[in-house]
């Protein structure tokens, strides 16, 4: 079952019961969750990719003109949904309508699926994904995603739309698109960024072979550092171990220090554990800093325990300070009084400045206590 969002009228829940307000939703499955999701005033033109995606793409496109192609394919587990970051507050619907022409982004939101879409009751996650393609001159020039309980206003635009869409065509013809990416401008926004996160949000294995093949040595530095943050948000242990990897191996420092966010989206136990090594003995003082940054934003016993380490260890002093600076960012009962500990007994003057700065700015009543300690010491 698709994941289904309906408006519902406060009047109308107090007087019929969950199990009829259940059915009626069931019963309007059909009609609210078709094979396009909840694309309206579109003229939609519907064929079979079942011969080949990129077949019925090229075929499409031939046609001249602008149009946008669409499908669905199947999208890895979890709470998600994939919407406009401009949705247009319409008395019509409960939650806008997205612009498919003139929207612009995408916004995705995870967690529980009861705080989506303000007042729509949310049956279960969507376990799909909408992959639609603008083309203009024969060529693709925008990608967009959604998940099918996002809203979509087409504005009387030509959609062809495509059932029979096998996973690895759609994993194939998404890569094509990242491959043929200029070195940069507006294609690379539009069109290659999209369909490497598009990639990672395939319910296929495949779809690690594809993103490991982004992250290969001879691969440009901004498709490696992107490719690392969807490996950590959207592929559990398999984007891990890869994310381990390219810490280990990756010949760049400036995509090495991109990795450490990916480690540190990612809810495998085994990121954390590279994060935490990283903080500790990388080879880069650049790449020990910003793992210190991301590990503190995890908090727990282990970053603390790591950021001590580095303020105590580390043989960089700037290093120090940015450990000094990740102590800030845990929460207070855990921070401060390690920076009032720090800024009192730490022999490097520089970490000690560093520590009554970040005391300063947190507000605490106890860092007030210890400036007027210090200020009143005679």
């Amino acid at each position: 079952m698709y994941g289904l969002c309906v408006s519902v009228s406060p009047w109308l829940i107090p007087s019929v019961s969950s199990r009829a307000l259940s059915v009626l939703l069931i019963l309007l499955l059909p009609s609210l969750a078709g094979a396009q999701g909840r694309i309206s005033n579109a003229k939609t033109e519907t064929r079979s990719a079942a011969q080949g995606l990129d077949r019925e793409v090229r075929a499409a496109a031939a046609r001249g003109g602008v149009l946008w192609i669409g499908y669905r394919t199947p999208m890895v587990a979890g709470p998600r949904q994939m919407c406009c970051f401009d949705t247009i507050p319409d008395a019509g619907t409960c939650c806008g309508m997205c612009r498919l022409e003139s929207g612009g982004g995408v916004s995705m939101s995870t967690g529980d699926s009861r705080d989506f879409r303000g007042s729509r009751i949310t049956l279960e996650p969507p376990t799909e994904l909408l992959v639609l393609a603008r083309v203009e001159n024969n060529a693709i020039v925008r990608l967009r995603t959604f998940t099918p309980d996002c809203d979509i206003d087409a504005t009387g635009m030509p959609l062809v739309w495509l059932n029979d869409v096998k996973p690895d065509d759609s994993l194939a013809w998404l890569a094509s698109l990242v491959s043929s990416s200029p070195d940069g401008g507006e294609g690379r926004e539009r069109v290659s960024k999209t369909a490497i996160a598009a990639i990672a949000l395939h319910n296929v294995p495949a779809a690690d072979r594809t993103l490991e093949s982004f992250v290969a040595p001879t691969r440009p530095e901004w498709l490696r550092s992107d490719t690392a943050f969807w490996l950590g948000s959207a592929r559990g242990e398999a984007g891990a171990r890869l994310l381990t990897r390219m810490i280990a191996q990756d010949p760049s420092d400036k995509v090495r220090e991109k990795t450490t966010f990916g480690l540190s989206v990612s809810k495998a136990p085994a990121a954390l554990t590279t994060l935490i090594a990283t903080a500790r003995d990388d080879r880069s003082a650049r790449v020990r800093s910003q793992a210190l940054f991301w590990l503190a934003q995890k908090a727990g016993k282990e970053a603390l325990s790591t950021i001590a380490g580095a303020i105590e260890n580390d043989p960089d002093t700037e290093v120090k300070k940015k450990a000094v600076f990740a102590l800030s960012q845990l929460p207070k009962d855990e921070g401060v009084p390690k920076l009032m500990d720090i800024a009192r007994n730490n022999r490097n003057p520089e970490v000690r400045k560093q520590a009554m700065f970040w005391l300063g700015q947190s507000h605490d009543p106890r860092a007030v206590k210890f400036f007027e300690e210090i200020l009143l010491k005679k």
